[in-house]
């Protein structure tokens, strides 16, 4: 049997050492059952949310319809997908070429865990949403950055008193603060956007925050 090794990791906050982990205990897996390993996939930092845009999955894909593997392996149904439909679909093309979805943590997938797991997902994602939503809003509500780096601006890494990181905060970045201050005089004196250039010695800017201004 031809085992193909599926592993993802969500989030650029997590540690990239997640991915290779979760390939060693596949191959394990395989070389108890006797499987040959004929290919890992993966996609690193990579929302479950949809399949649509990882490379690693869509690889999978198109080696699955060509006749090369007889099983996908991963750690847990949700490393493949998260999305109830999205799962389901999977399934449903994979079984009609022959190969079976197994997991180490519910064995061979079948209808039913299609359905109870794909919903526990559609939920977690939906709890997940409003979770980061109100941790975005509460951050913000105190004065600190939402996401992102803004041009003009340097990230302030520190941590709180039980060594978790503190985020959102933000320092103004000198020299490329005296970039956006001159790109809004330069346009408050009627200068256009299309005409506006960075300095030759500043990277062009990605975002400009007014805030930067200040």
């Amino acid at each position: 049997m031809r085992a193909a090794i599926y592993a993802r990791y969500s989030s650029d906050q997590q540690s990239a050492s997640s991915i290779e982990d979760q390939i060693r205990i596949c191959r394990e897996r395989a070389l108890r059952q006797g499987w040959k390993v004929a290919g890992c996939y993966k996609d690193a930092a990579t929302s479950g949310a949809s399949m649509v845009g990882r490379a690693g999955i869509q690889a999978l894909l198109r080696d699955a319809q060509s006749g090369a593997i007889d099983i996908v392996l991963a750690e847990a149904l949700d490393r493949l997908s998260r999305d109830q439909a999205d799962i389901a679909i999977l399934h449903r093309q994979l079984t009609f070429l022959g190969i079976k979805i197994v997991t180490l943590a519910d064995d061979e997938i079948n209808e039913m865990h299609i359905g109870l797991k794909g919903t526990m997902n559609a939920l977690f994602l939906k709890d997940l949403a409003a979770k980061t939503h109100r941790g975005l809003r509460g951050r913000v509500e105190k004065g600190k950055a939402g996401g992102g780096l803004c041009y003009g601006y340097d990230v302030i890494r520190q941590f709180d008193a039980h060594g978790e990181p503190i985020r959102g905060d933000r320092r103004i970045n000198d020299a490329e603060a005296s970039v956006v201050r001159r790109i809004f005089r330069e346009f408050a004196d009627g200068v256009s956007p299309r005409s506006i250039e960075p300095r030759r010695d500043c990277r062009r800017p990605k975002f400009v925050s007014h805030a930067a201004i200040c």
